[in-house]
């Protein structure tokens, strides 16, 4: 029966081999990403939507942000993106609030959207 030093020594083991697949594993992440940035600055570059200088710049960024932690920023970003957002809907008889009459002309916003609507029959009956 093994003793109970065996078994901190085959954990201990077991987590120094999880943390070096993992390193392994991010550091082939790391590649492939630089890879993918290096092309695409590659084809910017090719295209002349920046210099060879601006180029190497954009991709030593993208490492370095690559490399940081996410933010609590990023994190709170995400968590808002994935819940829908709230949409008020207004019934024609209501009357706007004192912010909308005082920012925005609603009369010219509603004549605005009514040209785009028909607009857009047009174009679909043109298709």
């Amino acid at each position: 029966m093994p003793g109970f030093g065996d078994i901190v020594q085959k954990a201990f083991y077991l987590g120094v081999g999880l943390a070096s697949y993992a390193g392994e594993k991010a550091g082939g992440k790391l590649a492939e990403l630089r890879s993918q940035v290096q092309k695409l600055a590659d084809e910017m570059v090719a295209r002349g939507e920046m210099n060879t200088e601006e180029a190497r710049r954009f991709v030593e960024d993208m490492m370095t942000q690559a490399q940081q932690p996410p933010t609590t920023a990023d994190t709170s970003a995400r968590t808002t993106a994935s819940e829908p957002r709230r949409i008020e809907i207004l019934e024609e008889d209501e009357a706007p609030t004192v912010k909308e009459t005082s920012t925005e002309n609603v009369d010219d916003l509603r004549d605005q959207v009514l040209k785009l609507q028909e607009e857009l029959k047009r174009l679909q009956r043109d298709q």
